[in-house]
């Protein structure tokens, strides 16, 4: 069990005036202070406590500090008054001024993608998932070797430190271009593993639907609704990390793939979406795309906007989506919004709407639409008669002598399948005038 007192934690926010972030013309932007409480949330997720915050406002980055001198002096400050040991910016740093700054304040300096990583370290569980955080960690950190500061000198000290962090300051490009070269070629092995298993559900027709969203929207709680698993579900950022594939049975009787991959947020590294490449592969092979919103959060237009931003990077923006808005449960009132089209309100907690939801799904999959189709079966077709059960609807069943005549609602696929045994309309219209 770990033991280790939470580090005390400052953060520093930043923008620069002419953005519209400093001056909140965007109603889709989010300022200072609200990227700061998410900054919060996200160092509390690593182990730490944060005693202080300092934001500023600039018409520019300074290049030796990110701040201006002023407000480092403040920051130096409130480092020594509040005995401040890690200073998180809630920007990207380049090397050096990760460096000027460890020097100025006296303490570890790191940025938000060093925190991200983290958190990732600590989360991942599967040895795809370690990997995939080894990767963006390396990756991040090879550009930084040439005077690494404090955070190398502590080995094992806590936040912004773990996995691939604790190597030693010595540890040369070479090596590290190594490790990253093995860990691409071990990525593409699950990657060509991942190929396989979908090659064979290709050669089954199953539709695959994925769970997308910010983090903490509630998608392994309704990951949990729809499939009756137990996924660690938890108002934690990034609870869960590593990819999860379940199977759903819709109203139709039809079955479907649902997978759960790791949440978005805000200024997501691009180290990130580059080493979970082959996790993010769910998303880009799905059929359907199910984007949770957490509706009870003041920002989530602006959480929605971050995540079509990555489905655009991800080129998945062009699938189908619905929005499905989770936490109805807990808003007072109706935000003044207007869904999209395709939208499902829900609380994935209390199970409510998740009838609706599911017929939404059998609405939407247009890759293996329903169809109602009449089959004539003999005794000995058991079989077939029970793949038809179990794969569709029945709507009517009726014998005549060693004849099964029986009508159903099922997919595309499953019709095409036993077509030579599908009753053309005009026997069944001679049928119903025998009746």
């Amino acid at each position: 069990m770990n033991t280790r007192a939470a580090e005390r934690v400052i953060l520093v926010g930043f923008c620069l005036k002419s953005s519209p972030r400093a001056v909140s013309a965007d109603p889709l932007s989010v300022d200072i202070e609200d990227s700061l409480e998410e900054l919060g949330r996200l160092a509390v997720s690593a182990g730490g406590m944060v005693v202080g915050r300092l934001a500023q406002e600039r018409e520019r980055v300074d290049p030796a500090y990110f701040i201006g001198r002023g407000k480092l002096a403040q920051l130096r400050r409130e480092v020594e008054a509040l005995s401040g040991e890690v200073v998180i910016f809630d920007e990207n740093l380049t090397p050096a001024q990760q460096r000027n700054l460890e020097k100025a304040v006296d303490c570890k300096v790191i940025d938000r993608t060093q925190l991200i990583l983290d958190i990732f370290a600590r989360r991942a569980a599967t040895r795809e998932g370690k990997l995939q955080v080894e990767l963006a960690q390396l990756s991040y950190l090879l550009p930084r070797l040439a005077g690494r500061g404090v955070e190398l000198s502590r080995l094992g000290g806590g936040i912004g430190t773990r996995g691939p962090g604790e190597t030693k300051l010595e540890t040369d490009q070479r090596k590290i271009r190594s490790r990253i070269h093995k860990i691409k070629e071990d990525l593409e092995h699950v990657r060509s593993h991942r190929h396989l298993h979908r090659s064979f559900r290709s050669s089954i027709p199953v539709p695959v639907i994925s769970l997308v969203g910010y983090t903490n929207a509630g998608k392994s709680s309704l990951f949990n609704a729809l499939t009756n698993a137990s996924t660690l579900a938890t108002n934690q950022l990034f609870a869960t990390l590593d990819p999860l594939l379940r199977r759903v049975r819709l109203p139709s009787n039809r079955e479907v793939i649902l997978s759960d991959t790791v949440g978005f947020i805000n200024k997501l590294p691009p180290t990130l979406v580059s080493a979970f490449r082959a996790t993010l592969e769910e998303v880009t092979e799905a059929d359907l795309l199910l984007h949770v919103i957490d509706l009870s959060n003041p920002h989530f237009r602006q959480q929605r906007e971050s995540v079509m931003r990555v489905l655009d990077d991800l080129e998945v923006s062009s699938k189908l989506v619905i929005e499905v808005y989770n936490k109805i449960d807990l808003v007072q009132e109706a935000p003044k919004w207007t869904p999209r089209e395709n939208a499902v309100s829900i609380s994935a907690a209390k199970k409510m709407g998740i009838p609706s939801l599911l017929q939404k799904l059998d609405e939407c999959l247009f890759s293996d639409p329903l169809e109602k189709a009449s089959f004539v079966l003999g005794h000995n077709d058991g079989a077939i008669l029970s793949q038809l059960h179990s794969k569709g609807r029945l709507i009517q069943k009726s014998y005549r002598g060693e004849k099964i005549f029986l009508e159903v609602e099922a997919p595309r696929s499953i019709v095409n399948k036993f077509k030579q045994y599908r009753l053309q309309p005009e026997n069944r219209q001679s049928i119903k005038s025998r009746r």
